[in-house]
């Protein structure tokens, strides 16, 4: 019987029974171990449900804090999948708590019942299991205790990415297609595959073969190209050499799209106004419409879009709006019906989006942005690794450099910038950026308007870096811990894996130790991440976190300790989601790529770069993000950074950085009207 009653585990079935110590293999190859043969503390040995292995089965007695634990032998540290063989006959969820060696691997991993004793099932995670004597333990966490639990099996994991693959070239190109070629990677087991990215966005996936065509392009466009290679085991190498193809000029059209019709206004803020229209067609594809506000083009919207939202207007003035659509060719439709807009009223407290300025420009890829007691900000640039002082006047001023960050040829560099509650008196500046043997968080002093160099400080190292998906947002909580967003380094396994940094939220203290709540014993706070970046907290003290998503959805998610956000089994509300938090918003990447991210009286504003705008949402009584807005589309091209200054208005930074020319980004001053 597994619900035995509670007197016998005050029997001597408290007793330890002596385990039995065996050797893993060197060969990657999966083991058993019966759980019959383990330490077993508040537990017996049964038979009576079939489908077991081995001689029986362990029945956890129903108590808190009974547990199986397999000692083994392992010769050698290496990455490995624990997969337990259980069944659950009751309606309850009977967690348990796995370690080994004592460490937190899996926190509350959740043994949900089906009423079925013989219906046997396998969870499975990844970890480290370090060289010569291990402890694997599985602890009842509920009263209910645990599962019955049939046997551990241990996998060793590959954990050694292949080579970068070599030589990558251009074979051909068309107006909307190119193809490439590459010599082939190594790998220590072998090459499954390769990946085709194009500046950060993984555009194709191939098997072991050495040349694709990548379909689909803009004409007369030029696109930067790496390839990746991986393994069975889920390894990414890191990139091949960067090649730049331009596509060719697209073939003769004249046709123009139709023009749009039913120009309208169907709401208005103090500083902003809705448009909408029926949409254009076209012989080939409507890529963009052109938004025109008294007869001089204002902006932009995607060529799918039939709405946008026009910002920086002035209460009570009159605007006149028209738009007209344009193809791939540069072929225009003649402009809708005119209209007339007047803002005003709007609700209380609401920020709305109003005029805007520009404090610097020159400006290369600013990234990290953070505000100083005095009103001034101090922001990096992700390739130069400068940190500049930025008053809101506009003088700009060098306040130093991060000598040890290093740049990875895409997304990797010095990226978030963010100073805790005590900087008045502490003077510390806390520091995300990539280094020689892969990404840090440190701390380095700011005074007298300059970085103390010898006061550099390493609070967190072992986060793997990678061209692209490094992440690099750092917040402090209410709670005074440091926040940071990490992601997969291109290594889509380590998201799932609580030992690996990577694909994950860190929470550290501000002197790098690790806090007693964390949930994994490590300074992991929530997992299955692929390359989160904006971080902020609402008016709750809830975390909410922008995500850049693979090829299908971007998110933004609602955080929680010890969370799963699913990746890479899930990517928004796509592929195998079950039993995962799901995001709080999604947007086709295409629209998206969601970079920087904070809150202003619960409304989330999160900057994009690929949408070239900034969404607004609000955070309503159930936690949920409802009236979108999105406001600045192709007005300022790709877009980084957005952050609150002490006067209630938002910084945001242009990054442009796809064209390869530096110096040319800004940074913008949105003054922000709360009606």
């Amino acid at each position: 019987m597994a619900h035995r009653p509670l007197w016998r585990a005050i029997l001597p079935c408290a007793m330890l029974l002596s385990a039995v110590v065996v050797s893993t293999p060197a060969a990657h190859a999966a083991t058993d171990y019966q759980a019959e043969d383990a330490t077993i503390s508040q537990g017996v040995v049964e038979s009576n449900h079939a489908g077991f292995t081995g001689r029986g089965f362990v029945n956890y007695d129903n108590l808190v804090g009974s547990y199986v634990e397999w000692t083994i032998t392992n010769a050698a540290a290496t990455s490995a999948d624990l997969s337990l063989r259980w069944a659950n006959g009751t309606t309850q969820n009977r967690a348990m708590d796995i370690t080994v060696n004592g460490t937190l691997v899996a926190d509350d991993r959740a043994f949900p019942g089906n009423n079925d004793w013989t219906s046997w099932q396998t969870t499975t995670l990844r970890t480290t299991i370090p060289a010569g004597t291990v402890k694997i333990r599985a602890t009842a966490v509920t009263g209910d205790g645990g599962p019955n639990v049939d046997r551990l099996t241990l996998s060793p994991v590959d954990s050694v990415p292949p080579q970068p693959p070599t030589n990558l070239r251009s074979t051909g190109k068309t107006f909307n297609t190119t193809s490439l070629a590459w010599d082939a990677a190594v790998d220590n087991v072998g090459v499954t595959g390769y990946d085709v990215y194009q500046h950060g966005q993984l555009m194709k996936s191939v098997g072991n073969v050495l040349a694709t065509t990548v379909d689909g392009l803009t004409p007369n466009t030029d696109y930067e190209w790496a390839v990746f290679a991986k393994d069975a085991a889920g390894n990414v190498s890191q990139a091949s050499n960067v090649v730049v193809v331009r596509t060719d000029p697209a073939p003769p059209d004249n046709q123009a799209p139709t023009t749009p019709g039913n120009l309208a206004s169907p709401r208005k803020t103090a500083t902003t106004a809705d448009l909408t229209w029926t949409a254009s067609t076209d012989n080939v594809k409507v890529t963009s419409y052109d938004i025109f506000r008294d007869n001089v083009q204002s902006g932009s919207a995607d060529g799918n879009a039939t709405s946008t939202v026009v910002a920086g207007l002035t209460t009570g003035q009159t605007y006149r709006f028209k738009i007209r659509a344009r193809d791939a060719a540069g072929n225009v439709s003649g402009f809708s019906n005119e209209i007339s807009v007047t803002p005003s009223g709007g609700q209380a407290g609401v920020p709305n989006p109003g005029a805007v300025t520009t404090l610097a420009s020159g400006v290369d890829v600013a990234w990290g942005e953070v505000f100083l007691p005095d009103g001034s900000a101090l922001f990096s640039e992700r390739n130069t690794f400068n940190i500049y002082r930025l008053t809101a006047s506009g003088q700009k001023t060098l306040a130093g450099k991060i000598n040890q960050a290093v740049g990875t040829n895409g997304e990797g560099g010095l990226l978030g910038l963010e100073v805790a509650p005590t900087f008045a008196t502490d003077h510390w500046l806390y520091v995300y950026h990539t280094a020689n043997e892969g990404n840090r968080v440190i701390r380095i002093k700011y005074e007298n308007g300059a970085l103390t160099q010898s006061t550099y400080q390493i609070l967190v190292q072992g986060i793997a870096k990678s061209q692209f998906h490094n992440g690099g947002r750092l917040r402090f909580g209410p709670d005074g811990k440091l926040y940071a967003s990490v992601g997969d380094a291109q290594t889509s396994s380590r998201a799932q894996d609580n030992n690996s940094l990577n694909g994950k939220i860190l929470r550290i203290n501000p002197d790098g130790t690790i806090p007693a709540d964390n949930p994994f014993g490590n300074a992991v706070w929530s997992k299955g991440h692929r390359n989160p970046q904006g971080l902020d907290f609402d008016s709750q003290g809830r975390l909410w976190e922008a995500e850049f998503g693979n090829t299908i959805m971007d998110e933004v998610n609602l955080i929680q300790r010890g969370g799963n956000y699913g990746w890479p089994n899930c990517e928004g509300t796509s592929g195998s989601c079950g039993g995962f938090i799901a995001p709080k918003r999604t947007w086709p990447t295409s629209s998206g790529c969601p970079s920087g991210l904070t809150i202003i009286n619960d409304y989330v504003f999160v900057a994009t770069t690929v949408g070239q705008s900034v969404y607004r949402m609000r955070i309503d009584q159930n936690s949920n993000l409802v009236e979108s807005q999105r406001y600045f589309q192709g007005t300022f091209d790709r877009l980084r950074t957005v952050e609150v200054d002490p006067q209630g208005d938002i910084w945001l930074t242009t990054t442009t950085d796809k064209d390869g020319v530096p110096n040319n980004d800004r940074i913008l001053r949105v003054d922000i009207q709360y009606n």
